[in-house]
């Protein structure tokens, strides 16, 4: 099946009792990435915002530097999963034997089937220096997910990936799915088809922050990332070395920087100018 959410019978024990109920529950898709009709890569996946997580995908595996290089894309359901088919101009198509993974990610495999230990530690790219946001401004950001994510308030069982935007009147695409760089390649690639200017927001998420959702931040180039769960050493080491912003731990009484802090300021230039 082929629908983002099931319905699922259950039994259900409570206090010793038995009932019958049923449950919405997330579905969980194999999804083939293929270029000129040879196959990538296959991670599983939520079968929702299929053609942002291609663009998405491409783009932070390096495959490809701007969703214009795609010359098209179909998505093409078969009995047993997805196949997200992905024609390239010659000399991009020549980068995927650089970097083509040999088994399949499973849900949350973030670099599954690379090579070697060097390319998993990849260095990030390095982003502009971006804008500043308030203490107030990265917890309205984070408040304004949970009403937009309609997956999860069904199943209680995905992640969401986020861009906000001051300029745009907050969030800008909200994406979910089973697995949280998923969920992050989907807004990379809704970024991209929407040519939204990533140096003006910040990226969100509901989950914890590995070396990959730093690598994918810094492909999108936001030079702020907030997490509602903790980061990973490397992963701070990372964002350090990207220039990067990593906010983490962002709940409802605040927040914990783990670098590049010079970000985050009190109040903006304009908001001082209108107290005086």
């Amino acid at each position: 099946m082929h629908v983002p959410v099931q319905t699922i019978d259950r039994e259900i024990w409570r206090d010793g009792v038995a009932s019958e109920g049923m449950r919405l529950t997330p579905e969980e898709t194999p999804l083939a990435l293929t270029y000129n009709g040879g196959t990538y890569a296959v991670m599983m996946g939520t079968p929702q915002n299929l053609e942002d997580f291609a663009v998405g995908f491409s783009l932070s595996e390096g495959i490809v530097r701007s969703a214009d290089d795609i010359r098209s894309l179909d998505v093409v359901r078969l009995d047993d999963g997805i196949e997200l088919r992905m024609w390239l101009a010659p000399e991009q198509a020549a980068r995927i034997s650089e970097r083509r993974r040999h088994i399949a990610g499973p849900t949350g495999c973030g670099i599954c089937g690379i090579e070697s230990i060097a390319e998993a530690v990849r260095p990030a790219a390095i982003v502009p220096r971006g804008q500043t946001f308030t203490p107030a401004q990265i917890m309205t950001a984070m408040q304004a997910i949970a009403p937009l994510q309609s997956i999860n308030r069904q199943t209680r069982a995905v992640h969401a990936a986020a861009f906000w935007s001051p300029a745009w009147g907050g969030i800008v695409a909200l994406r979910e799915d089973v697995g949280r760089h998923n969920a992050l390649d989907k807004v990379a690639g809704a970024l991209a088809r929407s040519r939204s200017d990533a140096g003006a927001g910040m990226v969100l998420l509901t989950s914890r922050v590995s070396v990959e959702m730093v690598q994918k931040t810094a492909a999108i180039g936001a030079p702020v990332m907030v997490a509602v769960s903790a980061p990973t050493a490397l992963a701070v080491r990372t964002a350090e070395a990207a220039g990067i912003t990593l906010i983490a731990i962002a709940r409802q009484d605040g927040f914990e920087v783990f670098s590049h802090g010079s970000r985050v300021v009190r109040r903006h230039a304009e908001e001082v100018a209108d107290v005086a």
